[in-house]
């Protein structure tokens, strides 16, 4: 059974966190964890399923170890390579940017080839503008999570979501192999 590479940058721990939660419901024996600042491009070319995880920060910018290796994903070939996202952002704070740096990775991992999985849908979530929001679709690019203002919500989106990748990854059990937590 080949691994799903999961990376991710966080500056203050929340989306190392969820990149965690992730790992566990998936089951750790599955997913490789790696954090975006301590990678190469061959080490993420190594996986043909890959999750990422970006939070946004401030006024739609992208987390800063994600932008210090954003030439770096701007050159990989993403080609035949399935890919879930996951973003951390503030609603309420910043909802005229909501989740916009999920919606930048999205467009320059599409662009080169990657085939994505794991929408999710816009219900639930109150904000003004998004960049991962799929125009006309009522969906996001990927998991849409706030642990600022919808802490209490992310148990529960979490278990939906991974069980919703294990049988978009083609997963050996599908949803019933992912574990529901309540952490």
């Amino acid at each position: 059974m080949s691994k799903i590479g999961l990376f991710y940058g966080s500056d203050e721990g929340n989306t190392e966190g969820i990149a965690q939660r992730i790992a566990a419901r998936l089951g750790e024996e599955r997913v490789d964890i790696h954090d975006i600042a301590d990678v190469t491009q061959l080490e993420i070319g190594d996986y043909e399923q890959l999750i990422l995880g970006i939070p946004t920060w401030d006024f739609g910018q992208i987390q800063s170890d994600w932008e210090d290796f954003w030439d770096d994903v701007r050159e990989i070939d993403f080609t035949g390579k399935t890919v879930a996202l996951f973003g951390l952002g503030d609603q309420f704070g910043y909802g005229d940017y909501f989740l916009d740096a999920m919606g930048m990775l999205h467009d320059v991992i599409v662009a080169n080839g990657a085939a994505i999985v794991g929408h999710w849908p816009t219900a639930g979530y109150e904000y003004e503008a998004s960049k991962a929001e799929v125009p006309g679709q009522n969906i996001f690019v990927g998991l849409a999570i706030d642990e600022d203002q919808q802490e209490e919500l992310t148990a529960a989106r979490l278990n939906d979501w991974c069980e919703q990748i294990a049988e978009e990854f083609g997963l050996e059990g599908g949803a019933e192999s992912v574990a529901r937590l309540e952490d």
